[in-house]
């Protein structure tokens, strides 16, 4: 069965809530806002964590010198793999760096290291010891800043 709607009184609720709206006349019961403001909290909160750099260790520095086995530009953030002479033979360093339009605007390009390239990495170490650190400069063989506008 159908049943008869009155358009007008809904066009008359309409511009009652639009004017409500416009004068700031609108209230919100202090539970909606509350959800509200929690929810907001709640999505953001996975963005903060992920942008802590609680992992690295930023009262030391370590320079390590090797080779670039490669050079991921890649979001959300791009990484070097560097291969150094360790106590107990090679090893392999996770160097974790920005976004790549970061880089891009301080002058890295995705051709700036290539593998076998020689360079010099200045991180700070990951706490728990593994082989992986937040990068703070690099320089290759020649003494060359990387990433540096020219």
């Amino acid at each position: 069965m159908l049943r008869s709607f009155d358009h007008g009184r809904l066009a008359v609720a309409g511009r009652n809530t639009a004017a409500a709206l416009v004068q700031g006349d609108f209230r919100m019961s202090a539970t909606r806002s509350t959800a509200l403001l929690l929810a907001t909290l709640l999505l953001a909160a996975p963005g903060y964590a992920h942008h802590s750099g609680a992992i690295f260790d930023r009262d030391r520095m370590i320079t390590l010198t090797g080779q670039v086995r490669e050079f991921q530009w890649t979001n959300p953030h791009c990484f070097i793999q560097v291969t150094i002479a360790g106590a107990n033979g090679e090893e392999e360093w996770s160097v974790e760096m920005g976004a790549p339009l970061q880089l891009y605007q301080a002058g890295w390009k995705p051709a700036t290291l290539k593998p076998g390239d020689s360079v010099t990495v200045v991180v700070h170490p990951a706490r728990d010891g593994t082989h992986g650190g937040l990068f703070l400069s690099a320089t290759g063989k020649d003494g060359a800043v990387f990433g540096r506008k020219q």
